[in-house]
Order: structure tokens, then C-alpha cells, then sequence
């Protein structure tokens, strides 16, 4: 498994898979292609269906900005090899000089036919969380130990790194209102949830509604082309900071615990997208909010000290109770349901963390089974459900 630095992407929003990737691709190509006078793309697949609502053409368009090129989108071809395909064509004057195809696999990851995505640095010798888990119990080590103890020595700084910037997410989320940009007149909600407190509210109600308004705020950055960090999707990003900023707040966890915890938390994406996807284009929704309450639960038991057990079991839970989510973004817009996804998830990692402080010594299922469940739960949706806004609320949907 590759470093878990891959996980944690700090970029602009709304979308990995539809603006970080092609973005990384369009700079890639462009290395390859510095003389060229004009540069051809075709977006196909997910990427064509949705791209406009991602903006997937601006982010392309941005990283062209000092060379002339025209986007086509192109629904009907179609592409075998992943559902976010992106060519490029370089031409100096009328002669081409070259063509490449890359695809973005989620995350902001992408690969092209030549160069995957597995060929970067291989960390991890273990592929999934039985055989880490196995490792770990055998030496009296904790799951964090075993990521520090795998990764570089900028690891720890670049966490508290991604950690600012996620709470810089929350802050500037809460402090902004008025409409997102997109044309479905979605209001941001987070600023109104954090300030309707109640004198005789009950901690129950306080802690959801802080929670959720975390994970508004930070969703609501997204869809609003700020600042995020991917955990482990631009769609998904608010689920992880919400609860670990609860947390901290209401338990006075250091900064240093919350290293830990999103340690852990990279490690549960890790593996997912090692053995599976993140890519709501490959499997639906289920991949990026599952994986995201997957990490999320996982990082609240590193930060209460709870066994290699526990931990399975909470990621296991928050992933098997969203096996078979779709992900159909009304308009490609990341914000009708996604963002409400975000506040939900992210109190659902919370009942996975109270449920794996009781229950786990009676589990029946493995974390690693359904993460294999949700892949192959993915490759059976049908493509209307695989964020190509063609089924599901994007197509029922009515403003």
C-alpha cells in the first residue's frame, strides 16, 4: 500500500474524482507536451455526464490557461477501462504531437494505461487489515504506532498540516451564508445549525446538531470551491473533521491525539481504496460517505484507546450500513445529497463508536469482507446509480 499522505489531499473543491484528478492529468500532460500550441480533450464517461456540474471543464481549463484548447464532452462512447476517462491531444500547429488517456480513480487519484496509480512508493508491505492487525497484536502495537512507524519523518507535520486546514474548513464554513453557486439555490445550513442552541437543549441534541454543523460547514466549503482536504473524496470531506473537532472540543484530546486518530483513519482508507475503490464513478456513494464513516469511526476509537478489535468492528459497522448507497447528485452538483450525506455519516460513525465499546467480541463479519462486499456491491449497481446524474434523485428531483 502506497503512503497514506495519498489519502489526504489538500486542494479545492467539489470533486476529486471530476476536478482534482482531471486537473492532475491536464498538468501531467501538459509535462509531456510543453510545445504544444493546442491541446484537444474529450471528457467521457462520468466525467462527461457530470462534468459541467463539477466543473470539471474549469478545472481543465485553468491548468490550460496560457494554451489554447477546446473540452468536448462525449456521454455515448463507451469506456471500458474506468468511468472517468479524460484524452488529451497535443498538436503543434496542425500536427499532433501526441495522445493520452488517464483515469481518475477517486481521490484525486489518477492513472493512465502506463502508469498506475500502484506504481507509486509502496509504504505498506500488508495488503489489507488482517494481516496489519495480525502484525500488530503479534508485537503489542497499536494501529498508529504502525503507520508512524512506516512513514516518513515529514508524516507527522504533514498531518498537522491537513488537520489546520480541515479546521480552517470548519471555521470559514460556519462564519459564511447565503446560496451556493450552481443554479439549485441551496442555502448553506451550517452557520444556522451551530447557532440554534437551546437553553434546555439535551446533550443529545447539542452533540448532533454540532456535529452535523461541522460537517455542513466543511461540505458547504466544498460545494463552494473552497479549500478541503480529501478524506478520503472532496464528496465525502466533512465527515472526519466533524466528529474529531467534536471530539477534541468536548474531550480536550491534544493536537497529538488527533494525529493519531487521523492516522488510523488514513489507514482504514487505505486499505479501502488498496482493495476496493473510493470512486463514487466505480461503486457509488457507498465507497466515498462508507469509506469516509469507515475512517471516521475508526479514528474516534484510536483517540479513546480502544483495541485493533474495536477499531474493525466500528470501520466494519459504519461501512456495512451504507453498502448499496448510490450516488446520483441532482444537476452533477456536490450538494443535493451530498452534503446532508456528510452530517448523517458522520453521526453514524459516532453509534459505530458506541457500539464497538460493547459489542464486538460478537461480530460475525470482517472489516476486510465488506470492504470486498462493497466493491463488488459497486460493480452490481447499475451505471444510473454511479454518479452519472441519470437516475435517483438527479432524475426525479424537481426544483
Amino acid at each position: 500500500m502506497k503512503s497514506i499522505k495519498y489519502m489526504y489531499k489538500i486542494g479545492l473543491g467539489p470533486s476529486s474524482s471530476h476536478t482534482m484528478g482531471p486537473a492532475y492529468a491536464a498538468s501531467r500532460f501538459l509535462e509531456l507536451y510543453p510545445d504544444a500550441t493546442h491541446i484537444h480533450v474529450t471528457l467521457l464517461g462520468s466525467l462527461a455526464k457530470t462534468g459541467k456540474g463539477h466543473g470539471t471543464d474549469r478545472a481543465i481549463s485553468e491548468i490550460f490557461s496560457n494554451i489554447a484548447h477546446d473540452i468536448v464532452f462525449d456521454p455515448e462512447t463507451k469506456t471500458d477501462t474506468h468511468p472517468n476517462t479524460v484524452e488529451f491531444v497535443a498538436f503543434k500547429d496542425t500536427d499532433e504531437l501526441g495522445r493520452k488517456r488517464f483515469y481518475s480513480i477517486g481521490g484525486g487519484e489518477i492513472e493512465s494505461d502506463d502508469e498506475k496509480a500502484d506504481a507509486k512508493v509502496q509504504v505498506y508491505k500488508e495488503k489489507n487489515f488482517s494481516e496489519i492487525a495480525a502484525l500488530c497484536k503479534a508485537q503489542n502495537m497499536r494501529l498508529s504506532d504502525y503507520v508512524f512507524a512506516h512513514e516518513d519523518a515529514d508524516f507527522k507535520p504533514y498531518l498537522l498540516t491537513v488537520w489546520k486546514t480541515m479546521q480552517n474548513a470548519i471555521n470559514e464554513g460556519l462564519s459564511k451564508s447565503g446560496i451556493l453557486p450552481g443554479g439549485l439555490s441551496v442555502e448553506r445550513k451550517a452557520q444556522f445549525l451551530f447557532n440554534q442552541k437551546h437553553i434546555d437543549e439535551s446533550p443529545q441534541t447539542r452533540e448532533n446538531r454540532l456535529v452535523c454543523s461541522y460537517a455542513f460547514a466543511v461540505s458547504e466549503q466544498n460545494a463552494d470551491c473552497g479549500v478541503i482536504v480529501t478524506a478520503p473524496t472532496c464528496g465525502s470531506c466533512g465527515v472526519l473533521p466533524a466528529v474529531l473537532k467534536y471530539m477534541q472540543e468536548k474531550n480536550n484530546f491534544s493536537d497529538d491525539d488527533i494525529l493519531r486518530a487521523l492516522a488510523v483513519a488514513g489507514l482504514i482508507g487505505n486499505i479501502v481504496s488498496t482493495n476496493a475503490s473510493v470512486s463514487g464513478a466505480e461503486c457509488g456513494c457507498q465507497a466515498e460517505i462508507g469509506t469516509a464513516c469507515s475512517m471516521a469511526a475508526a479514528a474516534l476509537c484510536e483517540l479513546f484507546e480502544m483495541g485493533i478489535d474495536q477499531i474493525e468492528y466500528a470501520a466494519e459497522v459504519a461501512m456495512e450500513h451504507h453498502l448499496g448507497l448510490t450516488c446520483d447528485p441532482v444537476c452533477g452538483l456536490v450538494q443535493i445529497p451530498c452534503i446532508e450525506r456528510n452530517a448523517v455519516a458522520a453521526m453514524r460513525a459516532i453509534n459505530a463508536l458506541s457500539l464497538a465499546n460493547f459489542l464486538f467480541a460478537s461480530r460475525k463479519v470482517s472489516f476486510d469482507i465488506v470492504v470486498e462486499t462493497m466493491y463488488q456491491t459497486g460493480k452490481d449497481l447499475s451505471h444510473l446509480y454511479r454518479e452519472t446524474s441519470e437516475g435517483g434523485l438527479a432524475r426525479l428531483y424537481n426544483q
